[in-house]
Order: structure tokens, then C-alpha cells, then sequence
């Protein structure tokens, strides 16, 4: 039995780290399924198991903790900035706009509360109470980046073994803030007197006045003599919209034009365009058809097939510049990215994973796949020089001083707010350096949770030496209920806003409370009284901006306010 003995109490061995992660990690994953009143912590438990292990004395060398937690953290935010990078830029066009306002003042909104409660019931002269709300406002908000950017900036802060363990007050606010988000949620419900079915019937009459910008297909006649001797370019111009024409009936013969094909009266086309210019463009060419084709008349068989874009070369590069219906004597009429159909614009930018339709004889066809790459197993073999490059960028980035009156340091972005930048930068403009930056959704999310679980292990070993002192004896029970402030106030004030002032669907407001609070539980529940994609909308607008700005707030409030 001395072998069993020592392989549990002997913390410098490989085999002895090795269990204390398998274990830590594997009892917080299973205890973070079980679901109370249908919410559940997740992951995050794993924090949990972390502090029981260090509590009991089940830990491992400080530098191994240290280590697994700042590889475990660049993991993390890395594979969030490359998940994030795409949208990022596009989440501010339109009505975006003013929903990444609205999250960035509940941002704002949650600092100013922690230093309110921080004022109002905590001992200003100790320099710790402040770095211990700093966690206490990231368990509250439920973003677990933010808790690595501040606790690493705090170690740039304070001398070495006197860095105060933060993920204490985070653990504390932690449970109540899963609960806050959404119980604040419902409030403002009340609140402003909503009806959910009167929201959802809302929803109907928005998708049916409001055309999006989606494939809408449809049968014209060519009847304007304006177009009569003229070729497809010279139409498309003129009409300045984007449109594709799939097919062509002239004489009895189906063809698919390009962009030298003369159109001619008489002609029957098949076009696809925006949902927004299908009434233009059908009274510049002619009225719609509602007798089928006689396809039995095709020169030549014609099929559509869905092809996957695998190809690196293919990667940013435009439709427009592909030439399809010129070269390959085929036309593009569909895109799918991330299971979203799209309408294929000239100015569309193909990404590796794209799905696109093709429509056209057989063998141009096949070109075209054999052109665009069509490999699926390409897409299941990862790119893993990507992200690794992407981490020596980011960690060089991150490890720039930036000397700023009034600090007591250079501010640097450091191994969170480095390499989520550059990974953002890398997931939108990465083609141009001929990096492909495409990784399943599956491999993408193992990359995070791995990096999430070690960091979170790590950090709960570490606090756990002295979390019954200093949260059961200590100020636990503040950590609680000041959490709970910072989490519902401004829910409440900017929800109600947001409904009253602005006039947003209720079901948009649930998915932005909790992209801006980085939640998933709230957006499940979100997601379960709304049958539409409102919430997911909602959320996918502001997550890219309230994850940056979590991680980056975090080490401004520890640079600028902790180290005096």
C-alpha cells in the first residue's frame, strides 16, 4: 500500500500532477451536469473541486500550478479569439450597433457597482479587499477570462507570494450570478409588462416586412427591349444589385449564362438574388412565371451540387474574382457558413468550411470541386501551426510595455489580452497571410475546454490553501451578496432601457444580457421560452465585443487601481 500512499502524498512526481488534474477535473465536469431547478454550473465546478483539493492538501509544486494555469489560460482565450474573429468586425453594421452600446454599458454598469459596494462595505485601507472584488465582479458576471487577465495582471502588481487569491471572491459570487442573470432577466419582464406571445407574433411580422439579405429564387420573361441585344454584364451593372442568373431558356434550349450571354425578348431566366432586390430587378426584366420549365428540352443535363471549400489557396478569396460562370461555365447560387444560408455576392469572401452551390453541366462541375478542394477529410485534419503561431504572436504582443502616467507599471496586455487580439485579428484576416485559421467546431471547443479546465484546476489548488479562512472566516458572505449587486443592477436598468427607450424585442434583450455576461445557462433558458432565433441573434451581436472587453477591463481596473 505504500506505493498507493505515495503516489497521493508525494507532489513532485509526474504520475502525482497528473492524478491530482484527472481527478480535480473529472469529479468538477461530472458534479458541474447535475442540473438544480434545470440550471447547472458547468464547467466551471471544476473551480470548485480545485479549492476542496487545495483545501484538504491535495496540491502539487507552485510552479506547475502557475504554469498549467497560464498555458491552460492562453489556450482558452486564443481559441475564443479565433471562434469570435470572423463576426467580430460585422457585429457592428447595422442594429448591431447599438446593442454592443447597450452591452458595453452594462460593462461599465458592473465596474461602477464593485467599486460602489467596494466603498460602501469593504475596508479601503487593505490593499487586498479591492484585487478580492475584482474577482468577486468576474464571478458575478460569470466570465471566467477575465478572472485569468486580472489575476495575471495581478501578479505584475504584487510581489511575488503575496498576490491575493481572487478566485475566492469569484467561487462566491459565482452561483448566485448563473441565477441573478437570469431571475434579472425575468424581472425586467414584468417590468415593462411584456407578453411572450405577443413578442414571438412581433418576431413573425418582422420576418414577413423585412427583407433580409437571403437567397430568393424566382422565374422571370424577359419583356423590357432595354435589355433586348444586351449581355448579362451590362444588365448587372446597369441594374447595380447583385443577381445571378442559373439558367437561361432561349429558342427551347436551357443554358447557363455568363456574363457575355445576350439576352434576348421572349428569354425565360431563372434568377437568384437578395430577398430586398427581388421586386427591382423583376420589374426591370420582366414578370414572373408561374408555368414550369420543359426541361426535357436542355442542350445538355444540368445538375446543383453542394460543394465544401477545403482548399487553402481558395481562402479570402472573392466570388467575383473566381470567374465561375466565364471559366468554369457554371454559377454559384447558394452558400452555407455555419449551417447560415447566404446570398452569393460578388464581394462574398470564401472561408475554408464554406459550402457553396453550383449549378452547371456534370463535368464543369466537377472541376469546380476538384478546383474549391471538396475534401472532408481535409476539414477534419486540424491546423495546428495556426494557433501556435497565433500564441507566439500574441504572447510577444502581450509583452509589450506601454509606459502610462500614474501607473505604478507598464501596462501590457499580457497572456490573456495578447493573444485573444491577435487571435482576433488572425480568425479576420488571417487569408492574407495565407493562414488557414479553419477548425471544426468540435476540435475548436475540446482546444477551449481543455484550456479552461487546467486553468480552472489550477486556480482552485491554489486558492484552496486559504479559502476557509479567508471566505468562511473572512468576508465570504460579503463576496456573496456584493456579487449579487453587480450581477442585477445593471440587468435591470439597462434591460429596462433597452425595452422602453430603444424598443428591442424582448427575446433580443434575453440573448444580450447573456452574450454580455459571456452566460451560456441564460441563453439555454433564453433559447427555451422563444422559438424563434431572436436570442441567438442577440448573443452572437455582442459576445465578440463583451468577451474583449471583460478580459481587457480586467487589467486596466488591476494596473490602474491596485497597485497604489
Amino acid at each position: 500500500m505504500d506505493w498507493l500512499i505515495n503516489l497521493f502524498t508525494s507532489t513532485d512526481t509526474v504520475a502525482h500532477i497528473a492524478l491530482l488534474y484527472a481527478l480535480v477535473i473529472a469529479i468538477g465536469v461530472l458534479l458541474g451536469k447535475v442540473k438544480v431547478c434545470g440550471i447547472s454550473l458547468g464547467v466551471t465546478f471544476v473551480l470548485f473541486a480545485g479549492i476542496l483539493a487545495g483545501h484538504i492538501g491535495f496540491t502539487a509544486p507552485i510552479n506547475i500550478l502557475t504554469f498549467l494555469q497560464d498555458f491552460g489560460l492562453i489556450l482558452f482565450v486564443f481559441c475564443i479569439g479565433l471562434q469570435v474573429g470572423p463576426g467580430f468586425f460585422e457585429s457592428f453594421r447595422k442594429g448591431g450597433v447599438t446593442l454592443n452600446i447597450l452591452s458595453a454599458v452594462i460593462i461599465m454598469l458592473n465596474i461602477a457597482v464593485m467599486f460602489g459596494c467596494y466603498w460602501l462595505f469593504f475596508d479601503n485601507n487593505d490593499p487586498k479587499n479591492l484585487p478580492m472584488m475584482v474577482g468577486t465582479l468576474y464571478g458575478a458576471v460569470t466570465n471566467t477570462p477575465g478572472l485569468g487577465a486580472a489575476n495575471e495582471a495581478l501578479n505584475s502588481v504584487f510581489s511575488k507570494g503575496d498576490v491575493p487569491q481572487i478566485a475566492s471572491g469569484y467561487a462566491c459570487a459565482y452561483p448566485l450570478g448563473v441565477l441573478g442573470i437570469i431571475g434579472a432577466t425575468i424581472a425586467i419582464r414584468y417590468i415593462t409588462r411584456v407578453k411572450l406571445n405577443t413578442e414571438e407574433h412581433q418576431l413573425d411580422d418582422q420576418e414577413a416586412e423585412n427583407p433580409h439579405a437571403k437567397p430568393h429564387q424566382m422565374h422571370l420573361r424577359v419583356t423590357n427591349n432595354y435589355i433586348a441585344g444586351r449581355t448579362l454584364l451590362q444588365i448587372s451593372e446597369f441594374l447595380n444589385r447583385d443577381l445571378i442568373c442559373s439558367r437561361l431558356l432561349h429558342d427551347n434550349n436551357v443554358t447557363i449564362p455568363n456574363n457575355n450571354t445576350i439576352f434576348n425578348l421572349g428569354d425565360e431566366v431563372l434568377v437568384v438574388c437578395a430577398e430586398a432586390d427581388a421586386e427591382a430587378i423583376q420589374a426591370f426584366i420582366g414578370p414572373a412565371i408561374d408555368t414550369p420549365w420543359h426541361t426535357e428540352a436542355e442542350a445538355q443535363p444540368l445538375i446543383s451540387k453542394r460543394i465544401v471549400v477545403t482548399r487553402p489557396s481558395m481562402n479570402g478569396k472573392t466570388l467575383g474574382k473566381m470567374h465561375f460562370s466565364s471559366v468554369y461555365g457554371v454559377n454559384v447560387t447558394r452558400i452555407t457558413r455555419q449551417g447560415m444560408d447566404l446570398f452569393a455576392s460578388r464581394d462574398y469572401r470564401f472561408q475554408i468550411g464554406d459550402r457553396i452551390m453550383v449549378v452547371g453541366p456534370e463535368d464543369n462541375v466537377n472541376r469546380v470541386a476538384e478546383a474549391m478542394g471538396n475534401s472532408l477529410k481535409r476539414l477534419d485534419a486540424p491546423n495546428i501551426a495556426t494557433i501556435f503561431i497565433g500564441i507566439i504572436i500574441g504572447i510577444l504582443f502581450g509583452s509589450i510595455p506601454l509606459a502610462i502616467p500614474g501607473m505604478p507599471v507598464p501596462l501590457k496586455l499580457g497572456i490573456a489580452g495578447g493573444p485573444l487580439i491577435i487571435a482576433i485579428l488572425i480568425g479576420r484576416f488571417g487569408y492574407r497571410f495565407k493562414l488557414v485559421t479553419y477548425t471544426t467546431t468540435s476540435a475548436n471547443m475540446m482546444l477551449r475546454e481543455i484550456g479552461l479546465v487546467l486553468f480552472l484546476a489550477s486556480v482552485g489548488i491554489k486558492a484552496g490553501a486559504n479559502f476557509w479562512e479567508t471566505v468562511v472566516q473572512g468576508d465570504g458572505l460579503k463576496y456573496v451578496y456584493t456579487g449579487f449587486f453587480i450581477t442585477i443592477i445593471p440587468i435591470l436598468i439597462v434591460g429596462t432601457i433597452a425595452r422602453l427607450r430603444y424598443k428591442f424585442n424582448y427575446f433580443t434583450i434575453m440573448g444580450m444580457i447573456a452574450g454580455t455576461y459571456t452566460d451560456p445557462p441564460a441563453l439555454a433558458y433564453a433559447n427555451s421560452v422563444c422559438s424563434k432565433e431572436a436570442p441567438a441573434v442577440g448573443y452572437s451581436t455582442v459576445y465578440p465585443l463583451s468577451m474583449f472587453l471583460r478580459i481587457f477591463t480586467a487589467q486596466i481596473i488591476v494596473l490602474f487601481c491596485c497597485g497604489g
